[in-house]
């Protein structure tokens, strides 16, 4: 992870999603580059890491997609080809597929999005309040009983805010600015991706 390597996860994480969101508010017709977005996206792999047993799934699922859409970075230009590559090949909901992995992806960006934003409103040193609100809003409605099970029990060896800023070579002061920077940012290329699924009437709730 990023411990004790110098590091600062969290300022590339702000920057890169800066830049993708300044992309989205330049235009109308905003076309997001794959390759930037993927890469952005590795970027965020080392949290899920971070927050031990309780975000397992998340991490496992989350890099495997990451990766999937890097390869897909190869020989697809933007978000928009590599939905309509699927709409024509009839692939969209089949699993592998690169749109069901972005949407996939997005569901990851959008919890770390409720995270950071529960940290930021949240006194004391616990991440259990702000974790099990950023699970039950965005992973929770998608997963069975077993899955739910699992991380409930896992909340409770959550590592302290302390522990998690460590790892991530950050003082509090500067993980702030970062974390809110990520919040307005992603949140703006979260809601850039939904529409792309939304306008081609493909739902976002699968």
């Amino acid at each position: 992870m990023a411990e004790g390597n110098g590091d600062k996860t969290l300022r590339k994480i702000a920057e890169a999603f800066k830049d993708l969101a300044n992309v989205v508010t330049d235009s109308q017709s905003a076309e997001v580059k794959v390759s930037p977005f993927s890469h952005a996206c590795s970027l965020v792999s080392p949290l899920f890491g971070c927050l031990g047993v309780a975000f397992k799934f998340a991490e496992m699922d989350y890099v495997a997609k990451v990766n999937d859409l890097v390869e897909a970075s190869k020989c697809v230009q933007n978000l928009q080809s590599l939905i309509e590559l699927d709409v024509q090949a009839n692939t969209v909901r089949k699993g592998g597929s690169h749109t069901r992995n972005l949407l996939r992806v997005k569901r990851g960006l959008d919890m770390v999005r409720v995270l950071f934003e529960q940290i930021l409103v949240t006194e004391g040193n616990s991440l259990r309040n702000p974790a099990s609100k950023a699970y039950e809003q965005v992973f929770a409605p998608h997963h069975g009983w077993a899955i739910r099970k699992a991380v409930s029990v896992g909340m409770y060896v959550l590592p302290t805010k302390e522990q998690l800023l460590k790892k991530l070579n950050e003082d509090e002061a500067s993980a702030k600015g970062h974390m809110q920077s990520y919040v307005t940012a992603s949140a703006l290329l979260i809601q850039y991706i939904d529409k792309l699924f939304v306008s081609r009437d493909l739902g976002i709730d699968w």
